[in-house]
Formats: C-alpha cells, sequence, structure tokens
C-alpha cells in the first residue's frame, strides 16, 4: 500500500480503530518549555488519567496478583463550532476511549465513544452534522468488545452494550483485499439486535484507487436495515484525497445519503459538498480543520445551505 493510503488512514485522517499514530519528525514541531506549556500538562493529565482507569479495570482479569501488565489506551476528543445557513449556533463534540486488557490476551477491550464506529475511514472524512449520515450517530455507546479474528486481510470482531440506552449486540467482519499497490477493496458486513429496535443488518464497501503517491480516490457506499424503520437507508461517498506533506492533507467529497421504502419510495436526504484540510501542529497529538461545505437537504425542500466547520481534535494515548 502506498504511503499516501497509510497517512490518510492513520495520521492525517486517524480512524478510531488505530492503535498510535503514524509517526512525525518532531524536529519539525515547536516544542517550548513543558514548565510553560498549559496544553503539556493538559495531555499528560488526560493520558494518566485514562490509563490509570484501564489499569485499574484490567488487574480485575489477572491470574497472579503479582503479575505486572501495561494496558493500551487511546482517547480521541474533538471540539467544533459548525455554523451553515439559517443555524449559527452548531457546536459539536465528539470523544472515543478505547480501554485494550492485556490479562485477557488483547482480544478484549472497551470502547466508549458518542458515534458510529463501522466505517471509519468514512467517518474521518466526514465529520459533523453535514455528513455523518445517521442521526442516531451521537448516543453514547459503551461495549464490550471480543476480537475473533483478526488478519492482515480479515477482522472479525463482536460485542455487547448500550447505546442510546437500549443494550445491544453486533457482530462485524472486515475484508481487505489487496490487487496490488493502486487498489484496495474493502468489504464490512455486520448483523446486529437491540433490544427496543430489533434485528438489523448493515453492508458498507469501499474502493481505494492510488493513483499517485500522494494522492488517492476513494468511492464508498453503505445500505442499513433495521426492524425500526421499513426499507433501507443508504449513503454514497466520493472523495480526492490529497497528502500536501508530511503534517498537511486535504479531502474533496461528494455524499449522497438517503432511504427507500415502501411509504415514501425513493428519496434522498440530504447532498452535500465538502473540501476538508486538516493539519496537525505545536504537537504530534493535536490536529486542527476547517472545513467549506454546501449542502441541500431535504429537510429544507433542497434549499442550498452553505456552511463551514472549524475544529480542534486532541489524541491522548498511553502505554
Amino acid at each position: 500500500m502506498l504511503i499516501l493510503s497509510l497517512l490518510l488512514s492513520t495520521n492525517c485522517f486517524a480512524g478510531e480503530d488505530e492503535q498510535t499514530l503514524a509517526p512525525i519528525d518532531e524536529t519539525m514541531i515547536i516544542h517550548p518549555d513543558p514548565e510553560d506549556d498549559w496544553l503539556f500538562g493538559f495531555h499528560n493529565s488526560i493520558s494518566d488519567s485514562v490509563f490509570g482507569s484501564a489499569k485499574w479495570f484490567d488487574s480485575f482479569f489477572a491470574i497472579d496478583e503479582e503479575e505486572e501488565t501495561t494496558p493500551k489506551t487511546l482517547a480521541r476528543i474533538r471540539l467544533g463550532y459548525e455554523p451553515r445557513a439559517r443555524d449559527l449556533q452548531v457546536f459539536t463534540q465528539k470523544f472515543r476511549l478505547r480501554l485494550q486488557l492485556p490479562n485477557l490476551e488483547n482480544k478484549v477491550d472497551i470502547i466508549l465513544s458518542d458515534e458510529d464506529d463501522d466505517d471509519n475511514s468514512a467517518n474521518q472524512n466526514n465529520s459533523g452534522r453535514s455528513l455523518t449520515g445517521d442521526q442516531n450517530d451521537d448516543s453514547f455507546t459503551a461495549a464490550i468488545r471480543l476480537i475473533n479474528i483478526d488478519t492482515i486481510s480479515d477482522f472479525v470482531d463482536s460485542r455487547i452494550g448500550i447505546s442510546g440506552g437500549d443494550l445491544f449486540a453486533k457482530v462485524r467482519a472486515k475484508i481487505q483485499t489487496d490487487y496490488s499497490e493502486v487498489h484496495l477493496f474493502k468489504f464490512q458486513p455486520s448483523i446486529f439486535y437491540y433490544l427496543d429496535d430489533g434485528f438489523g443488518s448493515r453492508l458498507f464497501f469501499e474502493y481505494d484507487f492510488n493513483f499517485a503517491e500522494k494522492k488517492q480516490f476513494r468511492a464508498n457506499y453503505s445500505v442499513k436495515t433495521s426492524e425500526a424503520f421499513k426499507g433501507t437507508r443508504w449513503r454514497n461517498g466520493y472523495y480526492y484525497l490529497h497528502r500536501l506533506d508530511r503534517f498537511r492533507a486535504s479531502a474533496l467529497g461528494v455524499t449522497i445519503a438517503g432511504e427507500n421504502n415502501a411509504g415514501r419510495g425513493f428519496v434522498v436526504d440530504n447532498y452535500t459538498l465538502s473540501w476538508r484540510y486538516r493539519m496537525n501542529a505545536y504537537r504530534r497529538w493535536l490536529y486542527f480543520e476547517v472545513e467549506p461545505f454546501i449542502e441541500w437537504p431535504e429537510d429544507v425542500n433542497y434549499k442550498t445551505t452553505p456552511g463551514i466547520a472549524l475544529r480542534v481534535e486532541g489524541y491522548f494515548e498511553a502505554n
């Protein structure tokens, strides 16, 4: 896989399942005196707190009381201001906390989040209400995940937990095929059961075309069914990704979301055109984003709705 795909997946557009960030030449980043830098203390405080909680929880599964283990933790916090026409008071916040438990052979982890994580690459290119798809993504989710299969090309996990006050169980598979360094195919089927909503399924497909060392075309499609609603909900996304340098990347995207059911038939809920610029600056764990966009939502009769998203995102890792 070309360096562009690795960078956009783990660094400039880091996905939430990644355990570490891509290496960065820290000689290129400003490092003020830690004693005078409030960000240094802020980052260490959150990282130490998350690590302490993970180590305490992991100790319950230790066979030997004197056995020393080192759990892995990764927390991501994103804050944003995303005004748009007819709605200027749009503030967003996202978080995700993942705890790996070595006393369970790193096959079980705990995930706390307020967003859906079924399609990491798509969600990382589509932050914010205008680009996320399902409105239920903001519900708090706490889950225990079991990793059943973990290889280079195949990954299967299952989880149980609570989301939006509803108990659920889910099984998901990830299949990835590299035909060459140019073409990459990803296929992710999943089935789930919610106590209130019943059974459902989701299918996600993505194709990446690395036509240059620092440029990539990405197309993905997802469709979701559930006993909670009739018909299907679907979403298409098309993106042009460009790695500008080791600290900056951009993504030009078009997304179309809608549904198909017996009551309304085939309906498009929203069209969105956006350009996203992401930069790593000051610290290797700190990212800044600006994303101007135009959307045409059904709830305002597809009127042109311009807007802009300003975000700051921090990664807090400890092991």
